[in-house]
């Protein structure tokens, strides 16, 4: 975050509304906003970071699905898009810090907006040391000089360098964060720029390699699904979770809406962009990976996934070339989680809403930025890393349980959201993105979307939640275990010792009272 500038004096023609919007909700406009229509974009586009998610699951969607898996990356697509919808209203109405939060809180009161925040946040710190494990699966395969613990054949080589070179580059997006957000603008964009053009050149360089048509490749499930109750569909909804774990975090454009010209107007537009775009170039590359592959049944393919395809297609040299942009791909993608993380935990922190909420809600008067938060989410971040060394099966169910988190998180959002279009009491910002009498039957589809694919992520399959020994039921049904520890034990402690003194600290307080009658207006202090 950047500098903070007097309350009412909006730094473009269109803020003033916008700061009438965090009036409502009772906070005062305190960041300084520096943020173009790029840099939003580009903080969505590179949360869901296609470089990063493809070459890190497609291995995963092969080994479960074949190479018809393929499909469900349409299928999520349609259904996030539902939900990206609804998210486009309420970033119109409340672009704010914290979007998912403050939304949930906004449409559900704020029991449902604490438990709604404290997801994602627990989410976002264990998604920010799932997609730093990334630069392992890459930089070695570019160069072995980049495994520097052992030579990666002992037991624990991989797992510990894994920690080393993901400890580094929390390090690194911790720093950038702490310096602001214009630093971390500059960076994103930067990168989010080479990721684009080296996906769409890596999109026409497999395009030129074609060895298959699309019906003999889409069509293709490699026998998977036999013998199961479900045949190919349970071999697919396991596959699935392949495109599930990479169509998220598109609401991170307008998280950064305190600190963006007219955010509501551009926050819907940023968010949207960044699915489509994600959803079309990440199609290609699966598809026309698929297409071009020498051998579509290599064993390689279920291993090494993406980085096998593109080396063995493309050559060394230019393969090299395409991860080093993977590489990049994942440093921003690692810079955008963490910068969402913060932001939320910033939004939560200044209504009391966590522990040391004064300090974590403090911006830093140097750095012009909340610094403690940056540190916080990073630390945390770390020591789940560390979990990796030597309970690798055990942080896998951690990380894969994350996603669900948030899917659940935005749950919190999409299902009080239904009930107030129900009843009537949901109205979006006039003159402002708007679904009209769509907006009924798209909301109903996101909810049932959200909890249909939130219950196929949390299935129990040993394959996905156990699938090396030793083989524990707590492992199996991990997703249950873990959400409900996390969310019954964070709730109980909200609820017996938090949520009195729930209140807008004083520091962040609008003048403005915030509209009374208001579902989930901000309490006073008790």
């Amino acid at each position: 975050m950047t500098a903070t500038e007097p309350t009412g004096s909006p730094s473009s023609p269109g803020d003033g509304n916008d700061d009438d919007s965090l009036a409502e909700l009772g906070y005062r406009p305190e960041l300084k906003r520096t943020l173009g229509n790029f840099h939003t974009f580009a903080a969505g586009v590179s949360y869901i970071s296609i470089l990063t998610g493809t070459f890190q699951l497609f291995y995963f969607g092969i080994a479960f699905g074949g190479p018809a898996y393929w499909w469900s990356w349409p299928m999520v697509f349609a259904g996030q898009l539902m939900v990206a919808l609804c998210f486009c209203e309420l970033a119109a109405r409340y672009p704010v810090a914290g979007s998912i939060y403050n939304w949930a809180k906004k449409m559900g009161g704020p029991h449902v907006g604490w438990i709604g925040g404290w997801m994602m946040l627990t989410a976002t710190m264990v998604s920010l040391a799932a997609v730093a494990l990334a630069y392992q699966v890459t930089l070695p395969q570019i160069d072995p000089v980049f495994q520097f613990v052992g030579d990666g054949s002992g037991k624990n080589d991989a797992a510990a360098n894994a920690v080393l070179l993901g400890s580094v580059l929390i390090l690194f997006t911790t720093l950038v964060n702490a310096f602001g957000v214009k630093l971390m603008a500059r960076i994103n964009s930067a990168g989010v720029l080479i990721e684009l053009v080296a996906a769409v050149v890596l999109i026409i360089l497999l395009a030129a390699h074609i060895t298959r048509s699309p019906s003999e490749t889409l069509t293709d499930t490699n026998g998977l699904g036999a013998g199961q109750n479900l045949g190919y569909l349970g071999a697919f909804l396991t596959a699935s979770l392949a495109s599930a774990y990479v169509m998220y975090g598109f609401d991170t454009a307008a998280s950064l809406g305190e600190e963006s010209h007219n955010p509501s107007r551009n926050a819907p537009r940023a968010i949207l962009r960044a699915l489509v775009a994600s959803f079309i170039i990440g199609g290609l590359i699966l598809l026309f990976a698929l297409m071009s592959v020498p051998d579509l049944h290599a064993k390689e393919l279920s291993v090494d996934g993406l980085q096998f395809v593109v080396l063995s297609t493309l050559g060394s040299t230019i393969g090299d070339i395409v991860l080093w942009c993977v590489v990049i791909a994942i440093t921003v993608c690692e810079l955008a989680v963490h910068t969402a993380g913060i932001r939320l935990m910033f939004a939560m922190a200044r209504d009391n809403n966590l522990p040391a909420g004064t300090h974590l809600a403090r911006v830093n008067p140097r750095f012009q930025t909340p610094v403690i938060p940056a540190v916080v989410i990073g630390l945390v971040a770390i020591i789940i890393l560390v979990i990796n060394i030597n309970q690798p099966q055990i942080f896998s169910v951690i990380t894969s349980i994350a996603i669900i988190m948030i899917y659940l998180a935005y749950l919190a959002v999409t299902a009080p959201m239904l009930v107030q279009r129900l009843r009537g009491k949901w109205k979006p910002r006039e003159g402002s993105f708007s679904l009209g009498r769509f907006g009924l039957p798209i909301n109903i589809i996101a909810v049932l979307w959200g909890a249909g694919m939130s219950i196929n992520l949390a299935w129990p399959r040993p394959d996905v939640y156990n699938a090396q020994p030793p083989h524990h039921w707590y492992l199996q049904w991990g997703a249950f275990v873990f959400i409900g520890i996390v969310g019954g034990v964070g709730f109980a402690y909200y609820w017996f010792v938090q949520r009195h003194r729930t209140g807008v600290l004083e520091e962040h307080r609008s003048e403005q009272p915030p509209a009374a009658g208001t579902p989930g207006s901000p309490e006073t202090p008790r």
